[in-house]
C-alpha cells in the first residue's frame, strides 16, 4: 500500500534524510520515495506492507523537525 503525503519545511538532503530515517522506524513501511522541493510542499510517498497510520507519520515527520501538511492518496 502505498500513500503521498505533503511536507512543508523541507530545503535539502539532510531534511530528506532526517524525514526518511524517521518513517523507517515506523511498523510495516517498506520503502519511502521523497520529491524535495525546497521552499515549497515536498512529496513523500510511504510504503508499505499494510496501512501505516497516518498519526502515526504525522508524529514520525514531526519528529524529524517538519510539518506534514496534508495526504495526497
Amino acid at each position: 500500500m502505498t500513500t503521498a503525503y505533503t511536507v512543508t519545511g523541507m530545503t535539502c538532503a539532510h531534511c530528506v534524510h532526517a524525514v526518511t530515517e524517521e518513517l523507517g522506524k515506523l511498523p510495516g513501511v517498506t520503502s519511502i520515495e521523497v520529491d524535495l522541493v525546497p521552499g515549497g510542499e515536498t512529496r513523500v510517498r510511504v510504503v508499505g506492507d499494510r496501512v501505516v497510520a497516518v498519526d502515526d507519520v504525522r508524529a514520525a515527520v514531526e519528529e524529524a523537525g517538519y510539518v506534514l501538511s496534508g495526504v495526497v492518496s
